[in-house]
């Protein structure tokens, strides 16, 4: 009787699993090949590995009987990681920034439609609709702009699918929008601040001119920040040559010393070059400015500090640093304890060589992703290999 109940167990699981979003193998080539033939778009779910709205999607919205009949009858369906293999150059090639992206791209490679983020079941299923609708898709709505289409609603939904892969365009809506002094709502102020890269463009102009009014949205020592911040990365662009990968660091002292004072532009210097050194993978410049920025923590949440300690585990060798990088994850652990910083310590301690503390705090950590409801498999790799 066990035994047939089990096997009735999985025998419903299966049917279950698959009521829901069938992704084909393969490389992208020959999804698009499959897709031409039987005239169908490429879905594509552009994901990275780390991404928790990504795994939020493949537990509770992909799985879903009536989103899996509409994607399998209407789509050649395909999980790409953006990070890796062929996805590298995907991401090049169709803009794609944030994650989790949905492309949708016909058979001959060429995208028609796309969405970013967490979905909801009616929304997905609307959106996948829209993408088999000329009329509905990204290159039907952008020539409806170019036409001068004013309506708030419309032009709102398209500044937010355009927010990320073409943010000229994007700008332009957003002028458009705002010209029209709408109310400041949740929404449409979460959308001016994300459009907001300069203090060159329409964003930052409107956001200039609105003043008084996102002030009664939010308190004003934070819109002060928030300007601090659009400045230090207009001077920033300015200043880092691409090409070159060189910061012109006299410039870059001499503008953001018009906003800030000598003590805090020479100081976020310094962040800023441990940040480009880690970003250009010079392992020890990175170490040894970090070091010296850090020798105070204690104004440092339990987030910073872990994930200053997480890139020390990830980039450094030496002993006495990944030491250093010990005491920023046990004091991030006071601070909160989570899965994610106790997973840390366990596995700064395993490099350290010490394998007792390594293996109490991998137990815990493991307890504490199970409760949290995370994917806790690293660290069960790294509790089994102690």
């Amino acid at each position: 009787m066990k035994k047939t109940a089990i096997l009735s167990f999985l025998f419903l699981a299966a049917i279950a699993f698959a009521q829901g979003i069938k992704f084909e193998e393969g490389n992208f080539k020959s999804i698009l090949a499959k897709a031409k033939k039987e005239n169908k778009l490429v879905f594509i779910d552009a994901y990275a590995v780390w991404c928790g709205p990504c795994k939020l999607m493949v537990k509770n919205i992909f799985p879903l009987k009536p989103v899996g009949d509409y994607y399998n009858a209407n789509f050649v369906n395909a999980k790409i990681d953006m990070e890796k293999g062929e996805g590298i150059d995907l991401a090049k090639k169709y803009n794609v920034k944030v994650f989790p992206t949905y492309l949708f791209i016909n058979g001959d490679g060429e995208e028609v439609h796309r969405t970013i983020g967490y979905v909801e079941e009616k929304d997905f299923i609307q959106f996948a609709m829209d993408a088999g609708d000329p009329s509905k898709r990204l290159t039907a709505l952008k020539q409806k702009f170019e036409k001068g289409e004013k309506d708030p609603e419309f032009l709102l939904n398209l500044a937010n699918l355009t927010i990320y892969n073409d943010t000229d365009f994007s700008n332009k809506v957003i002028e458009r929008y705002f010209d029209s002094k709408p109310e400041f709502t949740r929404d449409n102020l979460g959308l001016l601040f994300q459009a907001m890269k300069s203090t060159e463009g329409a964003p930052y102009r409107i956001f200039i001119e609105r003043k008084a009014d996102i002030l009664k949205m939010l308190p004003e020592q934070q819109y002060a920040s928030m300007d601090k911040n659009v400045k230090v990365n207009t001077v920033m662009a300015k200043a880092y040559n691409t090409t070159t990968k060189k910061l012109d660091e006299a410039y870059f002292l001499a503008e953001t010393q018009k906003f800030m004072t000598k003590d805090e532009a020479e100081n976020l210097l310094k962040r800023v070059k441990a940040s480009r050194a880690l970003k250009d993978k010079d392992f020890a410049t990175y170490e040894k400015i970090t070091i010296e920025l850090n020798k105070d923590t204690s104004a440092l949440s339990a987030d910073q500090l872990n994930s200053l300690a997480w890139n020390f585990f990830e980039n450094v060798t030496t002993k006495s640093s990944l030491e250093t990088a010990v005491k920023w994850a046990e004091e991030s652990v006071k601070k909160n304890e989570n899965y994610a910083n106790t997973d840390t310590l366990a596995n700064l301690y395993n490099k350290i060589g010490d394998k007792k503390n390594a293996k109490i705090w991998a137990q815990k950590s493991v307890e504490l992703g199970k409760a949290a409801g995370e994917d806790t498999g690293d660290t069960e790799k790294l509790l089994k290999s102690l």
